[in-house]
């Protein structure tokens, strides 16, 4: 059954996390009331091994469409990451192997299980790789689809402009990402794609492949980014302020807390589902700390439940407020003599790549029993054994060293 309750559209509609609506906001709203059951999905490349708060927050508003009744599906671009969405980036992006790809995606569904519904007897939300259809295209098909598209349409993209500017290479295989991607709106035989706003030129390219090759239109929905509201910096893992779901509790907590004050109602619309005047009354509390903890309990509940998040609320005013914990409370991370800090640091999520983690030590966020590091090749010594490891402001390990 699909409902049409104009007041419950025009919450997901009128939320602030949507932008971009392509064709227009008024033609989707339309197609939502007239109790037609649409397809929607969202892609999402494996390129690391965790989702952040950036997807989180589409995720949840494919879910809401979803509780309207529609078929949505979470496709894993296990294909198109071999390529590399060139994005907003300056240089073509590293290919991935295969390998890479299945590690880095096998835990995702574990990570969405409490936004997504897998489970839904009558409309359970859909998981599937773009490899089950590219993988089987030979040549002559790319072909035909590459002929859809013009290369004055392909340099029309922000970064390959960019690019052709500074004389910065462009691959051939780049062009190729906008074109796969798009296959997938074809080959899923979708009705709506969900993606930031650095995806509308992708999910555009879909919606022409549809309109040549199956004569059907496709509505772009394009969600605001993560952004800080007052200097617009975004959320991301570059500049440290990602904030990833295979986090645990205490962990999780920490890095909301550790957000400026600008993201406080950026996170509160896009990852929580407080009431907007909920929203506002704690954006607007006189001290931002109060209502940072505020975000980052409802949003440690989301993701591990009510009772984890008092514990790690708890566990957040004890060590920063009240300064009692201690050693003994501390988790405890086992490591050997020789292991290299970086890759002691990524294996137990205090960073999220080896180059995070060099990031962090570079920029003297990492510290051994209050002794900044500041060489990327550290090596776990002998006299490591107890010492405790801080990351950032909010993340400590105690050492045990494996005899």
């Amino acid at each position: 059954m699909i409902i049409t309750d104009e007041k419950k559209i025009d919450e997901i509609l009128d939320r602030g996390v949507l932008k971009e609506f392509l064709p227009t906001k008024k033609e989707f709203k339309e197609k939502l009331m007239s109790g037609e059951q649409l397809k929607f999905y969202i892609g999402v490349d494996p390129t690391a091994k965790a989702l952040h708060l950036g997807h989180a927050q589409n995720l949840m508003v494919l879910e809401d469409f979803r509780k309207l009744g529609h078929q949505v599906v979470f496709l894993i671009g296990d294909f198109t990451s071999m390529i590399g969405d060139p994005g907003d980036k300056s240089s073509a992006r590293v290919q991935q192997t295969p390998e890479e790809v299945k590690t880095n995606f096998e835990g995702w569904v574990e990570q969405v299980k409490n936004i997504l519904d897998f489970e839904d007897e009558e409309n359970p939300v859909l998981v599937k790789y773009n490899s089950e259809w590219l993988g089987k295209l030979n040549f002559a098909e790319v072909l035909e689809l590459a002929s859809n598209f013009t290369v004055q349409q392909m340099l029309e993209r922000d970064m390959f402009e960019k690019r052709m500017k500074k004389g910065t290479p462009i691959y051939v295989h780049e062009f190729m990402y906008p074109l796969m991607q798009g296959y997938d709106s074809v080959a899923m035989d979708v009705d709506v794609e969900l993606c930031g706003t650095d995806q509308i030129f992708n999910a555009l390219a879909g919606r022409t492949l549809l309109q040549k090759l199956k004569g059907k239109d496709k509505f772009v929905i394009a969600t605001n980014l993560i952004a800080d509201e007052k200097t617009g910096q975004l959320m991301s893992k570059s500049n440290g302020t990602g904030v990833f779901l295979d986090l645990k509790p205490n962990d999780l907590f920490g890095a909301i807390m550790a957000q400026t004050d600008g993201m406080i109602r950026p996170l509160a619309v896009g990852c929580t589902r407080l009431g907007l005047e909920k929203i506002e009354e704690m954006a607007q509390a006189e001290n931002p700390r109060d209502a940072k903890v505020k975000l980052a309990f409802e949003i440690t509940k989301i993701f591990h439940g009510e009772d984890e998040a008092k514990k790690a609320q708890e566990y957040f005013i004890n060590t920063f407020s009240k300064k009692e914990i201690s050693a003994e409370d501390m988790e405890e991370i086992k490591v050997a003599v020789g292991d290299r800090l970086i890759d002691v640091l990524v294996k137990n999520n205090l960073a999220e790549s080896n180059a995070d983690a060099k990031r962090k030590i570079k920029q003297g966020g990492v510290s051994i029993d209050k002794n900044r590091i500041s060489d990327v090749q550290y090596i776990i010594q002998p006299e490591d054994d107890k010492k405790i490891i801080k990351v950032g402001k909010v993340h400590f390990r105690k050492v045990a060293i494996i005899k």
